[in-house]
């Protein structure tokens, strides 16, 4: 059973994934997360994806994510974006980009901004850790929602939708 469980969550971590699907910018991420296909992705939508790719995660049933559990969530995340072809940026600069600028990593990490990778990016350990304890909860796994979904919903409209999703 944990190995359905270990490939519904690669699933998972996939549709997270924004990627350029047919020259579209976030194709991918609005086909996979727009749980009520209307064509756009609501905060709701996403928290409840969120919620399901933790569950999957949280082999011990205890509402934590530990840097264990979170070793098997990154491999599966990085063996994801390598098979949907895209990159995972590892630079440090402080980037002049719409990136998440807030939580732990104040903004500097994740190259340029972390762009069409900020939902994935977002669920790092690094940056899903809001209080720094080695551990993310699912309060804070959710509450990383918060955290990007604004900087991502470039034209302020409260949801996403293509528009959101490519070069400014």
């Amino acid at each position: 059973m944990r190995k359905t469980s270990l490939l519904v969550a690669s699933i998972a971590i996939a549709l997270a994934l924004p990627a350029i699907a047919q020259n579209q910018p976030g194709a991918h991420f609005l086909e996979n997360w727009d749980l009520d296909e209307n064509g756009s992705v609501s905060i709701e939508e996403v928290r409840e994806r969120r919620g399901d790719i933790f569950t999957t995660f949280d082999t011990s049933e205890d509402d934590i994510l530990t840097a264990d559990e979170y070793v098997q969530f990154d491999e599966a995340r990085e063996a994801d974006m390598q098979e949907h072809g895209i990159a995972q940026g590892k630079g440090m600069g402080q980037g002049g980009g719409k990136g998440m600028g807030q939580g732990k990593g104040q903004g500097k990490g994740g190259g340029q901004g972390m762009g069409q990778q900020n939902a994935a990016m977002s669920m790092a350990l690094e940056n899903a850790d809001l209080n720094g304890d080695g551990e993310v909860t699912r309060a804070e796994f959710l509450e990383g929602v918060d955290l990007w979904f604004p900087q991502q919903d470039r034209n302020g409209d409260g949801v996403l939708t293509a528009e959101d999703f490519g070069r400014m």
